[in-house]
């Protein structure tokens, strides 16, 4: 071999060494090549259940095969890499008619159901952020009663004998969130610039909402305040039966949080709730009410009402958990969200779609008429029908047609209430199929009269 070639070789081998020790020191790049390793290794696992190779294997050694379908393939690269993919999922899990069936449902598994971390990190953590006080926790249940994407949960009591739950906070999660918010904004940014249409569902502003997110998840002496501020909310209002967890503030930090142990059935457990013989309907609209009042009175609203989040409690009351991720409006946001829904209850299209525009969704140049006319198309057959009826893997690809046709940005406060409705949609379905929140009387005056309310506060501000 001649010199220039082994020159060649030696300078390649060097190029080569110098980027792997550049990507072992940035986190980033770090992640980047996790993301392509685990993008290797399911493309294996898919081929060796092509040739069969991967069921023997497993066989042999003693473990069940489990066919590698791409939900479960998706789901499992998520869990892999961690609590920014797993959000993703959770927004999967979440959008029945915007992704395909099989997806939605196999990503069900990530709503309260995430791969646990070790119960020794579990203690270290709670030994680190307590201090002493760690020594008043007794009996901390080693097995976890959830795990999420950024925290898992575990029963404990304190020494006086109460019982509570321990909240304690993934490692590293805050390094992992930001290198990863560094990689999706990257791909949204090229997304929104080469994909077709991709600008109106601002991929780029949804990387941006979920980074903030996942920084105000990250700190639970925030989540503390929210469960408190909840609280409150519901004692002004008079929902005695309406609750969430109340912290513990002798044990609350930025990656621990101890709050009150709730004993219930979570709202989509069908068979659990008929077996106690509850009239679960009249605590899901109590809690609509609650839910609603929070938005229009105060701006501050549970935004996360996934099933793992809402539970009948044992008592018949409702609880409401895990105040990580909530919703904030300025006094102008809550006005135009109650005019948009009194807009929709009243089939007024044309105030909807000024709504809309008035919230930034529109160019100028858009005939509103027209617009009103595709939302009456779409949204008007839902005034008449119970949520049983209802089927939104029909509905929601109509409602991407009109945002495509009109060049319609969905407003993010749109987006997030929208997402929590159609939560109280699935819950509905299961436990109270004729309900109709436009037509049931009971949601109808609470919400009427509150509207009230709010458009004689706005004129007096």
């Amino acid at each position: 071999m001649s010199p220039t070639t082994m020159t060649a070789i030696y300078t390649f081998l060097a190029i080569l060494t110098g980027i792997l020790l550049i990507s072992l020191g940035s986190p980033t790049l770090r992640r980047v090549w996790v993301f392509h390793l685990l993008v290797a290794k399911y493309c294996m696992y898919a081929v060796g259940d092509v040739l069969r190779i991967r069921p023997l294997i497993l066989t042999i050694s003693g473990r069940r095969h489990v066919k590698l379908t791409r939900p479960l393939a998706l789901r499992l690269f998520c869990e892999d890499m961690g609590v920014t993919f797993v959000k993703f999922g959770q927004i999967v899990a979440s959008s029945s008619g915007i992704f395909p069936q099989r997806y939605v449902d196999e990503f069900q598994k990530v709503l309260d159901r995430v791969r646990p971390f070790d119960f020794e990190e579990v203690e270290q953590t709670i030994r680190e952020e307590l201090g002493e006080n760690a020594q008043r926790l007794a009996n901390i249940d080693p097995s976890p009663l959830a795990s999420a994407s950024v925290a898992q949960v575990h029963t404990a009591e304190l020494s006086d004998g109460t019982k509570v739950v321990i909240k304690v906070q993934r490692p590293g999660i805050k390094k992992i969130i930001k290198t990863d918010m560094a990689i999706m904004g990257f791909l949204a940014s090229i997304a929104q610039r080469v994909v077709k249409d991709a600008e109106l569902m601002n991929p780029v502003g949804i990387v941006e909402d979920l980074g903030e997110t996942l920084r105000e998840e990250t700190d639970f002496r925030k989540e503390a305040n929210n469960l408190e501020q909840f609280n409150q909310i519901m004692n002004q209002h008079g929902h005695t039966r309406v609750h969430a967890p109340v912290p513990q503030w002798e044990f609350v930090t930025e990656r621990v949080l101890v709050m009150e142990r709730f004993y219930g059935t979570r709202v989509d457990d069908v068979e659990g709730i008929k077996e106690r013989g509850v009239n679960a309907e009249d605590s899901l609209v109590e809690g609509m009410q609650a839910w609603f009042q929070c938005v229009v009175f105060h701006g501050f609203f549970h935004g996360d009402v996934h099933a793992g989040n809402l539970m009948l409690l044992d008592n018949e009351d409702l609880g409401f958990l895990d105040f990580g991720i909530v919703g904030r409006f300025n006094d102008r946001q809550r006005y135009l969200v109650t005019d948009y829904i009194v807009g929709f209850a009243t089939s007024d299209f044309k105030k909807v779609a000024q709504i809309i525009s008035d919230m930034g969704g529109l160019t100028k140049d858009v005939d509103m008429d027209l617009l009103a006319e595709d939302l009456k198309a779409v949204y008007g057959p839902l005034l008449g029908m119970s949520f049983s009826d209802v089927n939104y893997a029909n509905i929601i690809p109509k409602i991407n047609a009109v945002a495509r046709k009109h060049r319609m940005t969905m407003p993010k406060e749109f987006v997030l209430i929208t997402k929590q409705l159609l939560y109280f949609d699935r819950y509905a379905k299961l436990l109270a199929p004729t309900l109709n929140i436009f037509t049931d009387p009971r949601l109808i005056m609470s919400m009427m009269n509150d509207i009230v309310k709010v458009r004689s506060e706005a004129k007096q501000a």
